[in-house]
């Protein structure tokens, strides 16, 4: 089946390069991430599109955000993005769309990301990217249950919640989509 993207394969690429730079194996990377080494070769190889749960392992692993680790995989950063420009990474797992609508760049503390999670859709990240980073998620449609450490809180367009986390969980309540924007802020 395969990669359709020239930005799956270049994220692909600089998946095997992060673990390449830190001289570890497919089986170091693996006992790490918790994750199979099978899954990880696949990945790496660009056979497979990694799901948003598994992208958030490898980001632990390597002490990076998720929107970090997609902008290495991008062209250098710009002051303006047109709607059209934004990139747009979707999980086929679980049908979730996350849109980076302001870049993350390394002199800058702070990024604003869109997503999509399907009415039943469900994503656990079991571990923090980077510890003490805020967050700000704010829904715009839909009704959404954000766990965070434990803590279930349940949302409704309008609502905006406030987290630092170690582990959190996105679970879209339907009937419809949830859409939101999540304002991640650095430590």
């Amino acid at each position: 089946m395969g990669i359709d993207t020239a930005a799956d394969e270049r994220l692909a690429q600089r998946l095997a390069e992060l673990r390449l730079e830190r001289g570890w194996t497919l089986e170091e990377l693996a006992r790490l991430a918790d994750v199979s080494r099978s899954t990880l070769s696949r990945v790496e190889r660009a056979e497979v599109s990694p799901t948003a749960a598994l992208l958030g392992r490898l980001c632990a692993v390597y002490g990076r955000t998720m929107s970090r680790l997609l902008a290495e995989v991008e062209a250098g950063p710009a002051r303006l993005v047109r709607a059209g420009d934004q990139q747009v990474w979707r999980d086929g797992t679980t049908g979730f769309v996350r849109r980076s609508v302001s870049p993350p760049h390394g002199s800058l503390r702070a990024e604003i990301i869109e997503g999509r999670l399907p009415a039943g859709a469900d994503i656990a990240y079991d571990r923090a990217c980077v510890p003490g980073r805020e967050h700000h998620l704010w829904l715009f449609e839909g009704r959404l249950e954000l766990t965070t450490d434990g803590e279930a809180q349940s949302l409704a367009p309008g609502d905006c919640l406030r987290y630092t986390a170690g582990t959190s969980r996105f679970r879209s309540l339907g009937p419809g989509d949830a859409r939101y924007a999540l304002v991640v802020v650095e430590p």
